[in-house]
């Protein structure tokens, strides 16, 4: 992996991730303290990258934000700070604020938990998060606004619900397929009979979200993101917490649903039940494609490039559920070990046994050199040995690589700039099947 810097970089910085992950909350109005450059820039960073999925009530150019001058950076911002607060409270009607900090604001020293604590005295449902740009990654950010939640705006010490669950992983943007993605997986654990408070969808309120503490398990669909949060959840609300990959797909949602149905105290029989129904629709529908996968040779060697969440859930899927060959997994997340590690073990465990390689790296101009070293080109003319048949699935920067291989592209992580997205997902055994739908349009669109 490339330390020294980042190239054709996947994500905003912190205060991206947190305003895109509050926006994305019922009701939540980010409000940000800080220059009024800052909205601007992971604006269209956001409109570029998550499937046209921007704007909104209260998103992107339209976020309230202090937009601190000169004389506030001398003096301090904090009274600009509460002066914007008071303002957006008279003008925007919404059920939870959260005051975000920026790497301006950090740095000249202002207290907004200070200037936050005020307003909660007064009743108002406001949190706040420092989430300054140099702190991290957008990733980051949607950490350090669930951690806010859980400490600052929960109610505490309730009764624990047997049947309820908390389901949080999938990041709101930066994943440009978030909604379709949580919504399948809040529809699989909805069959084992649980209750699910997935905090961003359509279905979820405000109220229940204040309720979470009350959940009997939390379950995180990442190996990367939410797990600091669910640490935390764990240490304030005693709730403990599984985490689990990304699941895409028949092979990996019938794993999921074991795994939480035993978690979870679910009874096998209704877990089995539910994977034997999902399996059989499943295959009805997939049943009808296969000889024009078999006859056709629609089989490709494939490079997946994504986040921590997609590259190896996609790569997975591709070995055991689709059957092509997955040459190189490239995750363009900066991790630290032991979460690489996680990664690394993922796919070590396919049904396939297909032998993947899997790199980090967060210089997207040196995914070329990586493939050339898992695939040289060796030979002459009609006997060249190829990267070919092939298919590169990852983002919007990687149709360069593509058309360098000739192969066909699908665009399935952060930046999505090729593509309009709204409830589509690739989750469970109905997301599978879109994905199916995805790849092999993709193959045969020329023809």
């Amino acid at each position: 992996m490339s330390n020294h810097y980042i190239e054709r970089p996947r994500y905003t910085c912190a205060q991206g991730g947190a305003a895109a992950t509050v926006t994305a909350l019922p009701g939540g109005i980010p409000i940000l303290h800080s220059p009024s450059g800052c909205a601007g820039n992971f604006a269209w960073t956001q409109n570029g990258g998550s499937g046209l999925q921007v704007g909104g009530y209260c998103g992107t150019l339209a976020i309230p934000s202090s937009s601190i001058q000169e004389r506030d950076v001398v003096f301090g911002g904090d009274d600009r700070l509460r002066e914007q607060i008071e303002n957006t409270l008279k003008i925007m009607d919404g059920s939870i604020y959260a005051v975000l900090s920026s790497c301006v604001t950090e740095v000249i020293g202002d207290d907004i938990k200070s200037v936050v604590s005020d307003f909660k005295r007064k009743g108002i449902p406001i949190v706040g998060a420092e989430t300054g740009g140099f702190k991290g990654n957008s990733y980051l950010g949607y950490d350090l606004i669930l951690k806010s939640l859980f400490k600052d705006f929960l109610d505490r010490d309730l009764e624990k619900k047997k049947k309820r669950v908390n389901l949080w992983g999938i990041i709101p943007s930066y994943d440009p397929f978030w909604r379709g993605n949580l919504e399948e997986v809040r529809r699989l654990l909805e069959q084992l009979g649980l209750e699910v408070n997935s905090f961003f969808l359509a279905e979820d309120t405000i109220e229940a979200i204040r309720q979470a503490g009350s959940a009997s398990l939390n379950i995180v669909i990442s190996h990367a993101y939410g797990l600091e949060a669910a640490e935390l959840f764990e240490e304030i609300h005693t709730t403990p917490y599984i985490s689990v990959p990304l699941p895409i797909g028949a092979s990996a949602s019938e794993s999921f649903l074991r795994t939480v149905g035993k978690t979870a105290k679910v009874s096998s029989k209704l877990t089995e039940s539910v994977i034997r129904a999902e399996k059989k629709r499943y295959y009805r529908y997939l049943e009808p494609l296969t000889d024009c996968i078999t006859d056709l040779d629609l089989q490709r060697y494939a490079v997946v490039i994504g986040d921590a969440n997609n590259a190896t859930a996609v790569t997975k899927f591709l070995a055991d559920d689709l059957g092509w060959l997955p040459e190189l997994t490239v995750c363009t997340d900066q991790l630290q070990e032991h979460e690489q590690e996680r990664l690394r073990e993922q796919l070590k465990h396919l049904e396939s046994r297909y032998p993947v390689t899997l790199v980090f790296e967060s210089d997207g101009s040196r995914i070329r050199e990586h493939l050339k070293e898992k695939w040289p080109a060796t030979g002459a003319g009609r006997y060249q040995n190829l990267f070919s048949p092939a298919f590169v699935v990852g983002s919007s920067l990687d149709r360069e690589l593509a058309l360098e291989l000739g192969a066909p592209h699908l665009s399935v992580s952060f930046p999505v700039a090729n593509r309009a997205i709204l409830d589509r997902g690739y989750t469970g055994f109905r997301g599978g099947l879109r994905l199916i739908e995805d790849l092999i349009g993709a193959v045969v669109a020329g023809r």
